[in-house]
């Protein structure tokens, strides 16, 4: 099956880069291209691509704007493309309902990764990126009382949710907890379940704001 993306960056150049990446893989076609957020949406709307590649700042409608409009009304998943220096839009893209996030110094390999994992459904959580970027992103939001879907989950999803925001793997979480990685993988469902949350970068987010992890 042929993933459908589509590229949402202000910079000319960088659009070209991108497509030039993915254009060489059998599995992907580039099926339009946005210079703004408002762009991006409106192709969304057209095209029904099923990813898309989303730079934060752009003129019109920024990136956040956008994929908040894309998450509530289209089927298309958007995976975003950021620098360390936007820390905090990346964490309002993700509240928006991203599935993810690449930086865009990332080698050709992992962003065609990041399609493929984001279009397959899941979210693109690179653990050490995600460990050194949340912790910075989180890093003097103000304190959320505790959140009552806590108490649904059992404790030992409780575990899960603690290592998962913390960017591990479902691997590395077997391995820290002594479990299968189907196990974990089935934890982490009930889990998105259990919350109402669409993936795992919203489980991370979910974590910090309800005061699981420690800032």
């Amino acid at each position: 099956m042929t993933i459908r993306v589509v590229i949402a960056d202000d910079q000319a150049l960088v659009r070209t880069g991108l497509r030039m990446i993915l254009d060489n893989a059998d599995d992907i076609d580039v099926v339009g291209e946005a210079g703004d957020g408002a762009e991006a949406v409106a192709l969304v709307a057209e095209l029904d691509p099923d990813v898309v590649l989303m730079d934060i700042r752009m003129p019109e409608m920024d990136g956040v704007e956008a994929t908040a409009a894309i998450a509530a009304a289209y089927r298309a998943r958007v995976l975003v493309l950021t620098t360390f220096d936007l820390d905090e839009y990346v964490y309002a893209a993700l509240q928006a309902g991203a599935s993810g996030f690449l930086l865009k110094d990332s080698l050709a390999p992992d962003l065609l990764a990041g399609v493929r994992v984001v279009a397959g459904g899941e979210a693109t959580l690179a653990p050490t990126v995600t460990r050194r970027l949340l912790d910075r992103v989180v890093t003097g939001l103000p304190t959320s009382p505790p959140d009552d879907r806590l108490a649904l989950l059992t404790g030992r999803e409780h575990e899960v949710l603690q290592q998962l925001a913390r960017g591990l793997s479902n691997a590395e979480i077997a391995g820290l907890l002594y479990l299968s990685p189907g196990t974990v993988k089935t934890h982490v469902g009930r889990i998105l379940t259990k919350l109402g949350l669409r993936d795992r970068v919203q489980a991370v987010v979910f974590a910090y704001e309800s005061g699981m992890i420690s800032r």
